[in-house]
């Protein structure tokens, strides 16, 4: 049997395994889509109005898209299966796209990688709309040395469908030469979507996804929710955990929490832009996309999780496609931050679903495993600057036609 026909049948049974997952283990790792999805798409299409025209919305207006096209496939068993199939084709299509015929060593290796983590992730990967973006941002990741049009269309698409693929479109601005063609591709294809919205009457909502963010308290998950979790493990009066009914996530309170809330972002803000200035600097000494892309990617992905306020278990998806475009490119070189991507994926399982009610109820082992979990990402973090100040300076103009 040959490499290729063992991977597509390890992308079946990790597929088919996890989506079963989501139906077997506790705390609702497939809510969203019952409780937000499957509602909000039937609510468009028997014409009760359309979240992000219609009425404010916490998510770009293509999101919309997914949640409907996943009606599609509703006949087969009900919606939530139909969403499995959706985020599966998705990925299947990416997929072909990496692997091609499996006898490029990077991209075989590239293909397991992706699997392994798919698997060690757990449902919470699959029954997200981030199981959609993954896939377009790596295929788009993959086509910015050939076709950077295309790639560029890709992750303006995957944007527009959830915020954080723009950091890989800010890493190709930087890293790729023909950055006229990255530009316009996301450029046209958002000029297109924007003037749908506002034709539909959707003007004042355009980008109420980037007030709604701004306005969020501390998530349970982030990073920076750690001392208030641990006060609310310790039982000081003044900290504890809570429901957020309009954002649907848990949060953390405690003493001097609304400055702490007010300064995540700029401070977001100053740790993406110092990432991005150190990539341009790499760029303007003249580092190649092979070496600069995939090392600029991953610490922009990295910033906006370590350093966001918002810490859902699904934005560990994030990571892979520039851990998988480095694999490609150099897995020799990446195989640390591969195996840190493993680990941060494990524990991210462990404790969503695994013991989600234990750390909702505050419990110390729970609390641990997730600080380990947001630990390991600012490890990879610092790894990943090191990495960036590192990057060889003045190669050759040239690029490859093809990635490894």
């Amino acid at each position: 049997m040959s490499r290729r026909a063992v991977l597509w049948i390890a992308f079946a049974v990790v597929h088919v395994g996890v989506a079963v997952l989501g139906f077997v283990l506790p705390n609702q790792p497939m809510g969203d889509v019952t409780n937000v999805y499957e509602p909000w798409s039937t609510q468009a299409l028997e014409g009760r109005g359309i979240v992000g025209i219609t009425e404010p919305w916490v998510y770009p207006q293509l999101a919309l898209l997914p949640m409907v096209l996943a009606h599609a496939f509703a006949w087969i068993s009900g919606y939530l299966v139909a969403w499995a199939i959706l985020v599966t084709l998705c990925d299947a299509l990416a997929f072909a796209m990496l692997i091609g015929r499996a006898r490029s060593t990077g991209r075989w290796i590239g293909g397991w990688y992706w699997l392994v983590f798919i698997a060690a992730l757990g449902p919470v990967g699959m029954y997200r709309l981030d199981g959609i973006t993954v896939p377009l941002a790596l295929a788009g990741s993959l086509w910015f040395v050939g076709r950077p049009w295309l790639g560029s269309v890709l992750l303006g698409a995957a944007t527009w469908i959830k915020v954080w693929p723009a950091a890989l479109l800010a890493a190709a601005l930087i890293a790729v030469r023909r950055r006229l063609a990255v530009l316009g591709g996301a450029a046209v294809l958002s000029a297109a979507i924007i003037a749908v919205v506002i034709v539909a009457g959707g003007a004042a909502n355009l980008f109420g996804f980037v007030t709604d963010q701004a306005d969020r308290g501390l998530q349970l998950e982030a990073p920076v929710s750690a001392f208030y979790l641990w006060r609310a493990v310790a039982g000081i009066q003044g900290s504890f955990i809570y429901y957020d009914q309009d954002l649907l996530t848990f949060q953390v309170t405690g003493p001097e929490v609304d400055p702490l809330i007010a300064l995540m972002t700029p401070v977001l803000v100053v740790a993406v832009t110092a990432v991005a200035a150190l990539g341009a600097y790499k760029a303007w000494r003249g580092a190649t996309f092979a070496s600069l892309y995939p090392n600029l990617a991953l610490g922009l992905v990295l910033a906006f999780i370590v350093f966001n306020k918002v810490g859902s278990p699904q934005y560990l998806t994030w990571i892979v496609a520039p851990i998988v475009v480095g694999l490609v490119i150099d897995r020799r070189g990446w195989w640390k931050p591969a195996v840190l991507g493993l680990v941060a994926a494990g524990l991210t399982f462990w404790v969503y679903p695994g013991m989600y009610a234990g750390l909702l109820r505050a419990e110390a082992w729970p609390a641990a495993v997730l600080t380990l979990r947001n630990a390991v990402l600012a490890a990879m973090l610092v790894w990943i600057v090191v990495r960036l100040v590192r990057v060889p300076e003045h190669h050759r103009a040239g690029l490859p036609s093809r990635l490894a």
